[in-house]
């Protein structure tokens, strides 16, 4: 048979998910569960990787998308330095509640992929989840809740609260999605990178433990 060569680049990066095992049907690659939970003593961006307070850090990427762009396009690039490192946090894509479900679907798609990818690679990763509209955390149209497929349940989890709370429509969707992660995922342990209000979060404390982490620019004040 004829093999045809692609003649433009289809911007999927196809080898990010070679041997990869797959959330059906819609084809989510898993970020696998590890052996054990490693909870890193802070949680620096990936910004600011070089003024790390050390290599037990986990890398995470709680910044604008554009900070972190060159690790969608070319995430071979960065093996070896995020591999200095104890942990690092899957790629924290955007899910803005406003965008069309397809952009949020891919969002939840590249997380998981270069999360993956460097999983196979030998980096201890930790699948980032967020979710966007409630079309992302419920089943009122996918049959899955799309913003938690690739990732295992009973593992490790890492969410960002930074600008959640702004507001009555803000702080509904994180509810309801942090409620529907528990359901669907049941995790032991999820880290919290920002805000960690009591009131928001006390109803999930019984099943899972929390870690919480300030943000970089708390944290470089003072802040615990």
């Amino acid at each position: 048979m004829k093999k045809y060569k692609a003649i433009i680049d289809d911007g999927c990066n196809s080898e990010l998910v070679a041997g990869a095992e797959f959330d059906l049907p819609l084809g989510i690659p898993i970020i696998k569960a590890p052996s054990k939970s490693i909870i890193p003593p802070g949680i620096t961006p990936f910004s600011m990787r070089k003024r790390a307070p050390s290599l037990d850090e986990a890398i995470g990427f709680y910044e604008r998308d554009i900070n972190f762009a060159d690790v969608l396009r070319s995430p071979e690039a960065y093996i070896d330095d995020f591999g200095r490192f104890a942990a690092m946090i899957s790629p924290d894509c955007s899910l803005y509640r406003d965008a069309p479900l397809s952009v949020q679907l891919t969002n939840v798609y590249r997380n998981r992929a270069i999360g993956g990818y460097y999983q196979r690679h030998g980096l201890y990763v930790i699948p980032q989840i967020r979710w966007g509209n409630e079309y992302t955390y419920t089943t009122k149209y996918f049959p899955e809740k799309i913003a938690f497929l690739g990732a295992e349940k009973h593992s490790l989890l890492a969410i960002g609260t930074h600008g959640c709370f702004s507001g009555m429509e803000n702080k509904y969707h994180f509810e309801a999605g942090l409620a529907a992660m528990m359901e669907t995922l049941e995790p032991e342990v999820v880290l919290v990178y920002g805000p960690m209000p009591e009131n928001i979060f006390c109803a999930h404390m019984e099943y899972a433990k929390f870690v919480h982490y300030p943000d970089w620019i708390d944290r470089m004040h003072g802040g615990k």
